[in-house]
């Protein structure tokens, strides 16, 4: 009999616990597909950065949201990004040719290895870096976007 009462107060515990736990509500996460296209290497890797501010954008390594490389493989490669929550974004990417994970620059600032910003905003001496409000497009639903590499200045 005592056991079957501690029984009984175990499984009522165990009701009561439930009834009272908060209910939670994830937030609906979406997928972010970034293609890649022109690139002229055939070795080395692309290096992808996904911001949600412009804190750091475009340079900085330690203020994305996402990040991540891929091996060369063509002209043109693809990296999926789950989990990414409703929002605002951009991306970076850098064709990294030496493994140190970001765009070297020569004495003057200007690029020595392929780069590219979504939305293919023109980079210049002119115009100088883009600002994240130029680069950044909305997600609501999984997304696709195209970055077409540069190896040099825009004109």
């Amino acid at each position: 009999m005592l056991k079957t009462s501690r029984l009984s107060y175990l499984l009522l515990a165990t009701l009561l616990s439930f009834s009272c736990a908060n209910t939670v509500h994830a937030e609906p996460t979406t997928k972010l597909t970034v293609v890649v296209n022109g690139i002229r290497n055939k070795t080395g890797e692309i290096c992808f950065r996904v911001y949600d501010s412009e804190k750091g954008f475009p340079m900085r390594n330690s203020s994305e949201i996402k990040s991540g490389c891929t091996k060369i493989t063509g002209n043109s490669v693809k990296k999926v990004f789950w989990g990414v929550q409703p929002g605002t974004y951009a991306v970076a990417v850098v064709d990294d040719q030496n493994g140190d994970k970001k765009l070297n620059k020569d004495f003057f600032g200007i690029p020595q290895e392929g780069f590219g910003i979504s939305g293919n905003p023109i980079i210049s001496i002119q115009t100088g870096t883009p600002k994240f409000q130029k680069a950044s497009f909305k997600m609501t639903k999984d997304t696709t976007i195209n970055i077409t590499i540069k190896y040099s200045l825009d004109p």
